[in-house]
C-alpha cells in the first residue's frame, strides 16, 4: 500500500501535463521516490498507475534526473514497462544505459528497434547483457562499429550465428584486440579458429594461446552462459632435477618416444609428462607446469605441438590432467584445429615466448609478494 501518497498527489497527477518544468519536476521526483520505497508491495495496478505517470514525464523533465532512476529500476523485475522502454530509447546514453545493459523487461523487438537506430553509445549498451540471441548479435554486427565488435566478442553470453562469427573472423585480421578476445572464446567452431589462425600475426597467436581462458563447469558442459573463473589448481612444488635427468638418458637412447609420453599420460604420472614436454620443447619444467592448469588449455595444445607429439598423446595429456574437468567436445575440436594448423616452428616459438612471459610474471608475482 501506498501510505506515502500525500492527500493532493492524485489531483496533481491528473494535472501533471498542465504544469510548467518545475511541477513536472517536483511530481516526477514525488512519484519515482514513491514507487522505488513502496515497489515490494505494490501490486500490478498499481505499477500501471505509476507508469502511466512517469512514462509521459520522461520526455519533459532534464536527463540529469532520469539517470539514477534509469540505474534503479534496472535491477527490479516488476518495473514500470512503459518507462523503462521511455528510458531505453532516450537520447541520452547516460540515462539509456542502465536499463539497455540490465533491465529484463525489455523485449527482444525493443533491443532490435534500438540496435536498428545505430546510436553507437546505446548498442555498446546493449552489448553488455548477460544474454543476447543470435538475432541480436547479427544486428549488433551489422550496424555496430569496431567497439561493438570487441564487445560481443569479450561477452560470453552472446550467442553468434555462423555469419555473425565470420563477420567477427573477417573484422579480427585488421584488429589484434579483437582477434585475441575471438580466439578465448569457447563456442568459436573450429573451422573459424583454423582460419584466424591464418589471418593473425604470430605475436598475437602467441598471446591468445598462451592466455588464461574461462572454463565450463561441469554440470553446465557446453554452455558459455556458465563459462567462470575457476581458481587455479594449488601444485606442490617438484624439483625435476631427478626426472630430468632419467628422461635425457632415454631421449639419447632414442626411447623417449610419443608412445612413453603416452603411457606417463595414461599413468598420470604428470612430473614425467611435463619434464618430457619441457625437454622436447626446449624450455624449462616451470614453464610447463602452469599448461596443465584448466584456463591454460591452449597453452597445454601448443606445448605438444612443439615437443612433436602426436594429436594421440596429446590428447590423452589433455583427458588426464590432474584436477582439472575434462574438456567439453567443443574445446577438444578447438584443441584439434590448433594442433593441426600450427606450423611446427610457429609453435615453438610460440611456447618459448608465451612461457618466458609466464616465468616472468611468476618473479614479479613473488617480489610483490
Amino acid at each position: 500500500m501506498m501510505a506515502a501518497v500525500s492527500p493532493n498527489l492524485r489531483a496533481e497527477l491528473n494535472g501533471a501535463e498542465k504544469g510548467g518544468p518545475e511541477h513536472d519536476a517536483q511530481i516526477f521526483g514525488q512519484v519515482t521516490d514513491l514507487f522505488l520505497s513502496n515497489v515490494d508491495h505494490l501490486s500490478e495496478s498499481q505499477i500501471n498507475s505509476v507508469d502511466g505517470v512517469l512514462a509521459p514525464l520522461i520526455g519533459r523533465v532534464e536527463a540529469t534526473m532520469l539517470v539514477d532512476l534509469s540505474e534503479d529500476l534496472s535491477a527490479i523485475a516488476p518495473a514500470p514497462r512503459r518507462t523503462i522502454r521511455a528510458l531505453a530509447f532516450h537520447d541520452d546514453p547516460l540515462v539509456a544505459r542502465p536499463v539497455l545493459r540490465r533491465s529484463n523487461c525489455l523485449s527482444e523487438a525493443d533491443l532490435l528497434e534500438i540496435v536498428n537506430s545505430g546510436r553507437q553509445q546505446h548498442l555498446l549498451a546493449i552489448c553488455d547483457r548477460k544474454a543476447l540471441s543470435e538475432k541480436l548479435t547479427d544486428a549488433l554486427m551489422r550496424l555496430g562499429d569496431v567497439s561493438v565488435s570487441n564487445a560481443l566478442a569479450r561477452n560470453a553470453g552472446a550467442r553468434f550465428s555462423e555469419c555473425g562469427y565470420a563477420t567477427l573472423v573477417g573484422r579480427a585480421e585488421r584488429d589484434e584486440s579483437l582477434a585475441e578476445k575471438i580466439g578465448l572464446r569457447l563456442d568459436l567452431p573450429a573451422n573459424l579458429l583454423r582460419e584466424l589462425l591464418g589471418k593473425v600475426a604470430d605475436v598475437v597467436l602467441a598471446r591468445f594461446l598462451t592466455a588464461p581462458r574461462p572454463v565450463v563447469k561441469p554440470k553446465a558442459e557446453g554452455s558459455v552462459a556458465a563459462a567462470v573463473e575457476r581458481p587455479r589448481v594449488t601444485r606442490p612444488k617438484v624439483d625435476y632435477t631427478a626426472v630430468q635427468t632419467e628422461l635425457a638418458t632415454l631421449n639419447r637412447a632414442g626411447k623417449l618416444s610419443d608412445g612413453a609420453v603416452n603411457r606417463f599420460a595414461v599413468r598420470g604420472e604428470y612430473i614425467n609428462v611435463v619434464a618430457a614436454l619441457a625437454l622436447k620443447a626446449d624450455v624449462k619444467p616451470e614453464a610447463i607446469e602452469p599448461l596443465l592448469d584448466s584456463e591454460r588449455l591452449y597453452g597445454l595444445i601448443v606445448a605438444c605441438k612443439a615437443a612433436r607429439l602426436t594429436w594421440s598423446t596429446t590428447t590423452m595429456i589433455v583427458r588426464n590432467r590432474p584436477g582439472c574437468p575434462p574438456p567439453t567436445q567443443c574445446e577438444l575440436d578447438q584443441c584439434v584445429a590448433i594442433h593441426e594448423s600450427l606450423l611446427l616452428s610457429v609453435a615453438q616459438w610460440t611456447v618459448r615466448w608465451g612461457t618466458d612471459r609466464l616465468l616472468a610474471q611468476a618473479t614479479a608475482g613473488k617480489k610483490l609478494g
